[in-house]
């Protein structure tokens, strides 16, 4: 083959699982703040600003989770079995979530119960996407091309304190987007919010940056030897240009810069972690070679993926631009 295919695939993979995270990542930020909302007529104008997108957002995990299991069976086979129980729970999750924004619309006597599934949702499927993220992070047990681990091997006090900081970066996201897309006293309220979630945000990344060479010799060899030294000094560079505009974006009241800056959070964490597994693809022990399907399975799979991407991104962003602008609090989703 005169391509890679497993690394071109592994980049598809990330790239999905990426856009998934940036892009439902405020959605579900959005349901954390839920219970905040001052009056229904709050709690609406926040359900209404994600209506329009929030399934094509998960399009994305969908494409994640799929190509996984089409492109390296292998990595989905020991993945699976490691992280059984937060993945479970996430899916159940969204499943509540979604049926809440059909059904809270059509009742009045079991508003609060569909209110409550929206915000448990949301909150439940953030932890465990952290959870998951940190028990990749320390490493899966493999053994003869299979998971050796325990049932709960997955649970730990790093895996929680990564289930923490995606709930706090999540609750950033969709305070920035509700600054974005509204006006008037929920806007003023988020903003403020927006603030003391980022400065959360970013002590957390911080801490789990310091941990995450801890969790495997191979992180610290690569952080601290050259040539991943370079890029560990990069990093927090980028990290702290982000971190002065999304301050300032806030302070100085504009809509867009606090959200594409928190945005910035997620993608460089996302490269940073990249590096750290990079080239494994279940860490410590499976490389993306030795996860991939064959050489025909992916090139067959690729020739679909470059026609369905591009039309996945046609839509979503048109779906964006169309719902662009300010709420109006008059027009909704019911």
């Amino acid at each position: 083959m005169p391509f890679d295919l497993a690394f071109i695939w592994a980049g598809i993979i990330a790239f999905a699982v990426l856009t998934y995270v940036v892009l439902d990542g405020f959605d579900l930020g959005i349901g954390i703040l839920f219970p905040f909302g001052k009056s229904d007529s709050d709690r609406d104008l926040m359900m209404n600003s994600v209506a329009p997108v929030w399934d094509g957002n998960e399009t994305w995990l969908i494409l994640g989770g799929g190509g996984l299991f089409a492109v390296f069976p292998l990595a989905y086979a020991v993945v699976m079995p490691a992280l059984y129980m937060p993945i479970t729970l996430m899916l159940l999750a969204l499943i509540f979530r979604g049926v809440s924004f059909e059904y809270r619309w059509r009742t009045r006597r079991w508003k609060g119960v569909w209110d409550m599934a929206f915000f448990g949702g949301s909150l439940v499927a953030a932890f465990c996407q952290g959870v998951a993220l940190g028990a990749l992070v320390q490493g899966i047990k493999v053994a003869d091309r299979a998971y050796a681990g325990g049932w709960f091997d997955w649970l730990s006090p790093f895996s929680i304190l990564t289930g923490l900081a995606v709930v706090i970066g999540y609750a950033l996201l969709g305070a920035t987007w509700l600054v974005l897309k509204t006006e008037g006293d929920l806007q003023v309220q988020m903003r403020g919010y927006a603030w003391w979630l980022g400065a959360a945000t970013l002590g957390l990344i911080g801490l789990v940056s310091l941990l995450t060479p801890f969790q495997d010799p191979i992180y610290f060899e690569r952080w601290f030897n050259l040539p991943g030294s370079l890029v560990s000094m990069i990093v927090p560079l980028v990290m702290l240009a982000l971190t002065w505009s999304f301050f300032v974006g806030l302070n100085d009241q504009k809509d867009l810069q606090p959200f594409l800056s928190a945005l910035g959070f997620f993608v460089v964490s996302f490269v940073g972690i990249g590096i750290s597994f990079y080239p494994m693809m279940v860490p410590p022990s499976l490389s993306i070679w030795q996860v991939a399907a064959p050489d025909e399975s992916l090139a067959f799979a690729l020739v679909g993926t470059l026609i369905l991407v591009p039309i996945i991104l046609t839509y979503t962003g048109y779906a964006y631009w169309v719902f662009r602008g300010k709420l109006d609090p008059n027009e909704g989703y019911h």
